[in-house]
């Protein structure tokens, strides 16, 4: 069993032995219809009234409910390809058992969000003394706080309600605890953020980290930056208030078209770009958390709903290679190929389309032929892993249709259970900045297989676009192509108004453009929430290190001597100004290095792999990397540009190793 969701009512439609497949008419025309059978082993839609999917015919072009940059030419490509995917799907349902289940309790969305953000010690069972949130509460934002306030009272208020013998904390306690933290720490000294001396926002970044219940607002900056900059160094959400907050500025509604768009860059930063897949996996969960309640607050200044889906059961296959679970096709793939991240399928269909050469005309628009589809299947589940299918009888455009039915038929949504509607919000978001800010955070909230396999598929697609002159797939076309096999076609039993749809449409397009055009970008992690790590950690060594202070006094130790031994121990052997590199599964010696304004990581490195003797003769760059390790950090792969003195200067603890990335 695995699990799906909803906030509404779920329909859960399961697999019925019983049931027969039926193929779709052959195609060859653009307008033809893509071939898939109706054998669906899990599939579920979000509505409480009847599953019968009809064929919808496209809505009548209404500028006024459009986004301005999309006309109805533009529009084609989506509903050719939304009509091909429901006519392939319009009898699936007819050997389909349907299960209603329960609408979520109220409250029960809010305790599963504050579980998912790691505060699930503020209330139920496992609520008594909060002091082990009282670290992390500590480092939020004042609108990031206001998320998390809000939750904890909607969960106290249900917990109340049902009467639970329990003790629930006062939200106003844990938050008043909280302050007086911040105010003063337990050694009597005042908690700091963390600076860094290039920090060109670190004016708003200090008055951007205050807690709840603080009332002055963030001055808006007297010059602030371009408006193709995505400022990675303040909140999101604490950007967005500031910005409605501001009689200066007037929030528009943002436009999508490529030619109006605008190229977001993100600025320079000294102390290095942080992406998914630099950190360690402790540091990693941390930055999920925050991701989650900054995503929250973002929705929550600007008023969108923000509901994580419920999850329920549904049936689902445990083997083969359509209709699988990400995870239970890894699973399947790393007993072949150990440390694969993306399904061997998916990317073998992906080399098949490449190999037909990039530049056809009408690439992932048109669709392969119905009955030559069915039969790919059914052959692939029966020899693909045995290594016998033969992949030359694979034509072009029914490879393209095979890697589009692949994750239309995943059980849960590429973009994941929990997520998908928040997805799907984005659109309702008012500016393009705000838009790319909310997916950021998203990526960083998909699970791994799925951020991953995501990337593979945005990289792919990129590749298509860059033949757009040959192909005619502009990034748009692409997009168009695209979403509704991202976004719709779990939703395909909705009943929605032809407005509604069109909106729909429009949006979620708009989506997959910004996820396509912007991947780079999406796959970075703020600083400030890198930062809001740094200060957790750092405030968790204090409290470490407050307890070993009060064990080594109860044990009668020279506590005096304990804490000189600790303050010499990073100086003992490195002057100052010079950092000690280490590569020991390397190298036997270590590296001293100078610290200068210009040195870089990639100085660093390239310095170690010019050595002249050792496995550093036998390495090449982009095999070992330079990492930051330990002080206010668990580990931290360095980008290329990372200037070194600037990163000491953040982290003076941390210990410098070149090793390669684990798989």
């Amino acid at each position: 069993m695995s699990w799906l969701s909803s906030s509404q009512g779920v329909v859960l439609t399961a697999y019925h032995p019983s049931g027969k497949d039926q193929a779709v008419g052959d195609s060859h025309a653009k307008g033809g219809e893509e071939a898939t059978s109706s054998r669906r082993y899990g599939q579920y839609t979000m509505n409480q009234e009847s599953t019968t999917t009809k064929v919808m015919e496209k809505p009548p072009f209404d500028r006024s409910i459009s986004q301005d940059s999309l006309d109805e030419q533009s529009m084609e490509d989506y509903w050719i390809e939304l009509e091909n995917i429901k006519k392939s799907s319009e009898n699936r349902q007819e050997d389909q058992e349907v299960v209603v289940v329960k609408e979520p309790d109220e409250g029960e969305l809010e305790e599963e969000w504050l579980k998912e953000a790691g505060l699930s010690n503020l209330f139920g069972e496992s609520a008594g003394d909060p002091q082990e949130s009282m670290v992390f509460l500590s480092t939020l934002t004042r609108t990031q706080a206001a998320a998390v306030q809000k939750r904890v009272e909607t969960v106290s208020q249900t917990l109340r309600k049902k009467n639970k013998q329990y003790q629930i904390p006062d939200v106003r306690d844990i938050f008043a605890q909280q302050r007086e933290s911040k105010e003063t720490a337990p050694d009597g000294t005042e908690s700091q953020s963390l600076r860094t001396n290039e920090n060109k926002y670190q004016g708003r970044d200090d008055e951007a980290s205050n807690l709840v219940g603080e009332e002055k607002l963030i001055p808006p900056e007297e010059t602030p930056a371009p408006e193709t900059d995505i400022n990675l160094e303040v909140s999101f959400a604490e950007q967005a208030l500031n910005q409605k907050e501001s009689s200066k500025e007037k929030i528009q509604k943002s436009k999508g078209d490529d030619a109006t768009l605008p190229s977001f860059r993100l600025p320079k930063d000294k102390t290095g770009t942080t992406r998914i897949g630099d950190l360690a996996p402790q540091d990693m969960k941390k930055v999920c958390h925050l991701a989650l309640i900054e995503l929250t607050a973002l929705y929550d200044v600007l008023g969108i709903e923000l509901k994580q889906q419920k999850a329920v059961k549904i049936k689902t296959k445990d083997s083969g290679l359509f209709c699988v679970p990400l995870t239970v096709l890894l699973e399947q793939d790393q007993r072949k190929v150990p440390g694969m991240r993306i399904p061997l399928i998916f990317q073998k269909l992906i080399s098949r389309i490449e190999e037909g050469g990039l530049e056809t005309e009408g690439l992932l628009r048109i669709p392969g032929a119905a009955i030559r589809i069915k039969n790919l299947c059914q052959e692939l589940e029966a020899k693909f892993y045995e290594g016998t299918f033969n992949w030359e009888s694979v034509k072009q455009h029914d490879a393209a249709s095979l890697l589009k039915l692949f994750i239309r038929e995943l059980p849960q949504p590429l973009l994941s259970v929990e997520y998908l509607k928040a997805f799907q919000a984005v659109q309702n978001l008012p500016t393009k900045k705000q838009q790319l800010q909310a997916l950021n955070l998203l990526v960083i909230l998909l699970p791994d297989a799925n951020r991953d396999t995501l990337k593979a598929l945005l990289e792919f697609l990129q590749r298509v676009i860059d033949n757009k002159e040959k192909n005619k797939m502009t990034v748009m076309n692409v997009a168009m192509v695209m979403a509704p096999n991202l976004f719709m076609c779990h939703a395909l039993g909705l009943k929605s108004s032809e407005q509604r749809e069109f909106v729909m449409a429009a949006g979620t397009a708009n989506t997959m453009h910004l996820l396509i055009r912007y991947q780079k970008l999406l796959w970075t992690i703020p600083k400030f929430i890198v930062n809001q790590v740094r200060k957790q950690n750092t405030e968790n060594h204090k409290k470490d290190k407050r307890a070993m202070k009060k064990l080594l006094k109860k044990m009668a130790y020279d506590r005096e001597k304990y804490e000189k031994q600790d303050k010499s121990t990073n100086d003992a052997d490195v002057p100052q100004g010079v950092i000690r590199v280490q590569a020991p599964h390397l190298s036997k010696v270590s590296m001293a290095i100078q610290l200068t304004e210009e040195l870089k990581a990639s100085d660093v490195l390239a310095r170690f792999l010019s050595q002249e003797s050792g496995v550093a003769q036998t390495l090449k760059k982009g095999e070992v990397f330079l990492y930051e390790i330990g002080g206010n950090i668990g580990e931290r792969c360095l980008d290329d540009d990372t200037y070194m003195k600037d990163l000491y200067q953040l982290n003076p603890n941390a210990e410098w190793v070149i090793k390669s990335k684990p798989l």
